[in-house]
């Protein structure tokens, strides 16, 4: 199996939270790359949306939430 690296082959979705929605961000291809949003009014169905992308998404997935969680 062959291996893909590279900002080209980056993929990023983050769960936010700003105290009325919940958003999906979906980023394709590094820091220049196609960003995606959708917006949802509880936390279930924005969780729901990030799980598809994540299955709908090539390659192996990595949560970095304790690397970016800030209480």
């Amino acid at each position: 199996m062959a291996r893909v690296w590279g900002r080209m082959a980056r993929r990023d979705i983050w769960l936010i939270f700003d105290g009325r929605l919940w958003r999906i961000r979906g980023r394709d291809g590094g820091d220049e790359g196609q960003v995606v949003s959708y917006d949802f009014p509880d936390e279930a169905a924005a969780r729901s949306m990030a799980d598809r992308m994540m299955t709908t998404s090539a390659g192996a997935w990595r949560d970095s939430t304790q690397a970016v969680w800030r209480v």
